[in-house]
């Protein structure tokens, strides 16, 4: 039996969640609360001993860091087929996968107030992350091509991994799409998918975090 633990509000738990729905998998969704130190509990600690989310447990093996994760239920769970076997296919993939996670996810932090209406923008910041994304997403727009998705016509670990950042947090974050039209076009069709509007963050999730980050803010 698969367990995913996760939080609502991780675009990190949300690629393995969507992954797990998109190959039609059995599973068990535990959600821990973060505002109650959840993963900070021993028994979590014993599964993830980092105390991030998400983690992953199979039959008693323990499986962390999220792209690990997918890499091992593409590996044992290969149907649908989520990863090309041509090489620049493959290449483009993981090209996405690592844009996604070491520029664009860190470009969300000085983007943080806008996404929930918090006071202390730094705007200076804020214009640096938003070339960082402007090149990531130029960046992404040639690699569609004229696919549906990042290196073939079906979806792929990419566009998962991608996708749980640039349609959610990059539109709340106040960055427009217009001048990328085919990254605006991929949003479209990833957002119809259902396994995207089944792991959507509800607004009370939005709202739970962001009580979380008042608090932070107060303590500081």
């Amino acid at each position: 039996m698969l367990t995913l633990y996760h939080t609502p509000i991780s675009p990190n738990s949300r690629r393995v969640w969507v992954t797990l729905l998109e190959k039609g998998l059995e599973f068990e969704l535990v959600e821990l609360k973060l505002s109650d130190g959840e993963q900070f509990q021993p028994d979590y600690l014993a599964i993830n001993p980092f105390h991030h989310i998400p983690a992953l447990v199979d039959d008693g093996f323990n499986v962390v860091e999220s792209l690990a994760i997918l890499d091992y239920l593409e590996a044992k769970y290969p149907t649908p087929n989520m990863l090309p076997q041509d090489v620049k296919d493959l290449t483009i993939v993981r090209m996405v996968q690592m844009v996604s996670v070491n520029e664009l996810l860190p470009s969300i932090d000085a983007l943080v107030p806008r996404i929930f209406d918090l006071p202390g923008e730094d705007l200076e910041k804020v214009e640096k992350a938003q070339q960082k994304i402007a090149t990531a997403l130029t960046f992404f727009e040639k690699l569609l091509g004229d696919r549906s998705y990042f290196g073939s016509d079906n979806l792929t670990l990419a566009d998962v991994v991608a996708g749980t950042i640039v349609p959610l947090f990059l539109v709340r974050g106040g960055i427009s799409l217009v001048e990328y039209p085919k990254v605006s076009a991929w949003c479209d069709r990833l957002m119809a998918r259902p396994t995207w509007q089944a792991s959507e963050a509800t607004p009370e999730a939005f709202e739970n975090f962001r009580s979380i980050l008042v608090a932070r803010m107060q303590q500081n």
